[in-house]
């Protein structure tokens, strides 16, 4: 008897349970609706400024600033690569929680279940998974990525002024190129042959800027190493010897192999570094 009484006490149990669950109503699912609402507001904050940047880019000389700034680039990598990650893990949960809620809005309004479709992905398709097919009729010859309308045409203009030896106006085709397509492929080759003009018309300074702007764009690529080089040969014709001879051996010591290692010798000689 004492047996039956425990089997009674728990089918007793388990049928208030399932009465309890099958009572859902519609106000609990617009209570969950609400709270992923919150969890959705709380990611956009995520977004939001905080204050102003203050990066730690000091350096006592041009190639300090640049590590500095190669560090810096590196930390904010990995910031947004974890950034993602959260992102990702909420598109994940909210997704699924979506899904759940669909389910039982149509179990309470008897629908037919087996009419459910694949929940959409919460604020659309997941960028990881589009994949930005080359476009043939604008080739690369240095493995550059996708350009844009026109950009190749107005890049290869501003490289024919400058094979022409109109210095002023290669240099302003090029500042355009760089304000009209931020973050180009192209920008490191831009930057060299911007500072190429620049040297052109004698303007050693802005020159020089031009090319720390092209090596800083892409310190391990292809034309980083004649960007080194033109740094330092711009800062000794400024007169900043020491300063020139540094960013010079920087030339040999980053890129050993690289037709310009010897130019790098030959300027350090002329300009007497120890």
């Amino acid at each position: 008897m004492r047996v039956a009484g425990w089997v009674l006490a728990a089918v007793v149990a388990t049928a208030g349970v399932a009465q309890a669950q099958d009572q859902q109503t519609l106000a609990d699912i617009r209570q969950e609706l609400t709270v992923l609402h919150v969890e959705i507001q709380r990611l956009k904050r995520e977004f939001s400024t905080t204050g102003s940047p203050a990066p730690n880019l000091s350096g006592s000389s041009v190639l300090e600033r640049v590590d500095a700034i190669e560090a810096e680039l590196q930390r904010l990598t990995r910031q947004t690569e974890q950034l993602n990650q959260r992102v990702q893990n909420v598109v994940t949960d909210g997704t699924n929680r979506i899904g759940d809620l669909e389910f039982r809005l149509v179990e309470l309004e008897g629908g037919d279940l087996s009419t459910l479709g694949e929940t959409s992905t919460l604020g659309g398709e997941s960028q990881t998974d589009v994949v930005v097919a080359p476009t043939p009729s604008e080739p690369s010859d240095s493995g550059q990525g996708e350009l844009a309308v026109g950009e190749r045409a107005d890049f290869d203009a501003a490289s024919q002024a400058l094979a022409d030896g109109d210095f002023q106006t290669a240099a302003t085709m090029f500042a355009q190129f760089d304000t009209s397509y931020p973050g180009s492929p192209l920008a490191p080759e831009a930057n060299l042959k911007r500072g190429q003009a620049l040297e052109g018309m004698g303007d050693t300074r802005e020159a020089a800027r031009a090319f720390l702007a092209s090596f800083t764009g892409d310190s391990e690529g292809t034309f980083a190493p004649e960007a080194l080089f033109e740094l330092g040969a711009a800062l000794g014709r400024l007169g900043q010897t020491d300063q020139a001879c540094i960013t010079l051996s920087e030339v040999g010591v980053r890129f050993p192999s690289s037709v310009t290692a010897s130019s790098a010798t030959q300027e350090m000689s002329s300009l007497g570094c120890s």
